[in-house]
């Protein structure tokens, strides 16, 4: 599998592998896509998605996800990385996230379970916050080596 920054022309693969995973996509633009990542297999089908919202010096994680068939190898993982990477590097110092299906994944990877009303004010009043993620969604946090 080879990760790569999105492409404008993904748009509609990711929209509907996050529609396929039960993951919210109606915010998913063409802007939105700048600070995207996908997978795509040996047919240069995207099989893997993974965001990142930025505000300043904080992001919100969003639409990791992976196809039915690429599951169970390890490619969330990398999604995950290849995000968390890309976040350091710029100066993101801390990421967030929603998740009603990944808690445990997602502690595997660092990151805590926090209350949604610690999160930054700008993360709060992303539409994943505040009307797409339901309120039983879990909040977490990981804080980036500076």
């Amino acid at each position: 599998m080879k990760i790569r920054a999105a492409r404008s022309d993904d748009l509609d693969a990711i929209k509907a592998l996050l529609a396929e995973s039960g993951l919210p996509n109606s915010d998913v633009t063409g802007d939105l896509l700048f600070d995207f990542a996908v997978a795509e297999d040996a047919d240069g089908s995207v099989v893997g998605s993974v965001g990142l919202e930025r505000f300043g010096t904080n992001a919100l994680l969003r639409s990791l996800a992976v196809a039915q068939p690429a599951r169970n190898d390890g490619l969330g993982g990398r999604m995950l990385a290849h995000a968390e990477d890309r976040a350091h590097a710029s100066g993101i110092l801390e990421l967030w996230l929603l998740t009603t299906t990944a808690l445990e994944f997602f502690q595997r990877k660092g990151y805590v379970d926090v209350g949604r009303s610690s999160a930054p004010v700008e993360i709060h009043a992303t539409r994943q916050f505040a009307q797409l993620c339901p309120a039983t969604a879990v909040c977490m946090r990981k804080t980036l080596s500076p």
